[in-house]
């Protein structure tokens, strides 16, 4: 599992499914507002349906790799009370699930700048990530705290503190100061929520990725529409640059 997957080939024949899908889960909010709820009802349903997905993409599709991007580096501007709903929810979800995961095999990891996190969220993720880490089923990322940029930079940070010299810096080299480390490139981002942009998640990552955006809310997005992206994710071929 801690090896990097094999070189991505030049083409892609239409039909495959891709190895490692990313979402963007958007739309809580505005899903409880819809039906006159508080919002933190809409983050609730969201990791409901967050759950049901893993499950889902592991039992029907053997999927390998899922990142799902829970909490921005940028979320911190909300409201203090929205934001503290969702980290504690957040803790309380991964205490509940870590051991269902575990029995699932599917191994659970962090990306993100786990320092800043409350103490006790941050426990809960470790205790999580090191009941599961010896698993080889799925890999469930979970992007929390998390940005793009942020993660190169930290990335920069690392080279330089090693001393690692200018010659030896490629591309290869690179990914394994990322978050993702070990981790292939995503092949299939959705986006959910009507939103056409992708908020400064998987930057590097998901220079090749296709892109599946949907206006169906997170809570909403059930096993039908994930079947809809992945549907969709098999009609496109995926040249790299090549022809």
């Amino acid at each position: 599992m801690g090896e990097r997957a094999p070189e991505t080939p030049e083409t892609e024949a239409a039909g495959q499914l891709p190895q490692h899908v990313a979402i963007i889960m958007d739309g809580n909010g505005r899903w409880a507002a819809k039906r006159l709820r508080p919002r933190f009802e809409g983050h609730l349903a969201g990791l409901e349906r967050a759950r049901n997905a893993v499950r889902y993409l592991d039992r029907h599709y053997h999927l390998k790799y899922l990142t799902l991007f829970g909490f921005s580096t940028e979320n911190w501007n909300r409201p203090t009370q929205e934001v503290n709903i969702i980290l504690r929810v957040f803790q309380e979800i991964i205490d509940r699930e870590a051991r269902a995961l575990h029995k699932l095999g599917i191994r659970l990891r962090h990306l993100g700048r786990r320092e800043e996190l409350p103490k006790g969220l941050r426990a809960s993720i470790e205790k999580a990530s090191e009941l599961t880490k010896d698993n080889t089923g799925m890999t469930f990322s979970l992007a929390f705290n998390y940005g793009g940029r942020g993660e190169i930079l930290d990335a920069v940070r690392r080279i330089v503190a090693d001393n690692v010299s200018p010659e030896e810096i490629n591309e290869e080299l690179f990914a394994t100061y990322l978050y993702t480390a070990g981790i292939p490139d995503v092949d299939l981002l959705i986006r959910t929520g009507g939103e056409l942009r992708t908020s400064n998640f998987m930057t590097w990552q998901s220079v090749y990725s296709e892109y599946y955006f949907t206006d169906v809310f997170w809570p909403d997005f059930d096993e039908e529409e994930i079947d809809k992206a992945l549907a969709a994710y098999r009609q496109r071929q995926r040249r790299f640059g090549g022809l």
